[in-house]
Parts: structure tokens; sequence; C-alpha cells
């Protein structure tokens, strides 16, 4: 799975050590009551599409953009439904990331997928009732997208730190 040259030029300076970087996922949910998933390249799970934020890049637009690349349906960002941070992920080459998570709700402008077959492993539209086993943190955002208020889910700790 190929990284964004701005990220790949500043693994080549820091390494596999710890970075902070954004991303952006799209729950993109469908007239017939069903959602996009994608099986992702790198890890093998099933998540919404979404990936890493260029430098400058609008959250909205980067999930409206990753979905597009991954799956081929253009969508239209509808609202925020999450802001979080992921857990540390480390991947298989060893590098270590955590990522500011902002996922939207958003509306396709088709149905016709068009996988990108180096980001992903599968894509498909499924019901919100039969959908492929993923983690917690992502189960949660179709939660919200669906059935959730419209008001945007965060996380705070519940502290004032010095």
């Amino acid at each position: 799975m190929a990284i964004p040259k701005f990220l790949a030029d500043l693994r080549a300076v820091v390494g596999p050590r710890k970075l902070w970087l954004s991303a952006a996922a799209a729950v993109v949910l469908d007239e017939k009551g069903r959602v996009l998933l994608v099986q992702r390249a790198d890890d093998g799970n099933w998540a919404p599409p979404g990936g890493i934020l260029d430098p400058g890049e609008q959250p909205a637009d980067g999930a409206v953009r990753e979905c597009l690349e991954e799956t081929g349906i253009a969508t239209v960002a509808e609202r925020l439904v999450a802001l979080t941070v992921s857990p540390d992920i480390t991947y298989p080459n060893g590098d270590v990331t955590q990522y500011l998570e902002v996922v939207f709700r958003c509306r396709p402008l088709g149905e016709e997928i068009l996988a990108d077959e180096d980001e992903t492993l599968a894509v498909g539209w499924y019901p919100l009732d039969a959908l492929p086993p993923m983690g917690e943190r992502e189960l949660g955002w179709i939660d919200r997208a669906v059935s959730g208020p419209v008001e945007t889910a965060f996380q705070w700790d519940g502290a004032l730190r010095p």
C-alpha cells in the first residue's frame, strides 16, 4: 500500500517512531439502508473508507477523496459524526502512528463500485443488520451516523491539565 509522498519524506527523517497524523473517514449510507465498507489491504480489517489527510486538506474533502479513491463512489459529506483519537497503530513495517480521526456521514452520488485494489482487498454495500466483523470504534462511527444525535461525538477525559 502506497503512502503519501509527504509521509514517505517524513519517515525518511524520523524512521518508524510514532507520528501524530490526521485522518478522515466517510460513513456512506445509501437510500436502501446499506453502508459502504472496505476491507483494508494493510491490515485486512473492515471499516468505512478513509485515510490520511494531505497537508492543508480540509477534513470533509479528505473523506470524500479517500472514499472515491478506495471505492470509486463519489459522495457528499453531510455532517460531522465523530472527532476522536485512535490508539497507537503499529504497521507491519514497524512504523507507529496515532491519528486524529475526523468522521463524516456521507451521501453517495452513485452505487457502482470501482475498487482500488492497491488499498482494498474488498469493497461492498452492507445492510446494517449484516455487517462484516470490525472494530468497536468503526461500529460506533456507523451507529452514530445512522441513529446517533446530530451533535458530533468526542471524548473528553474530564480534567483540566495545567
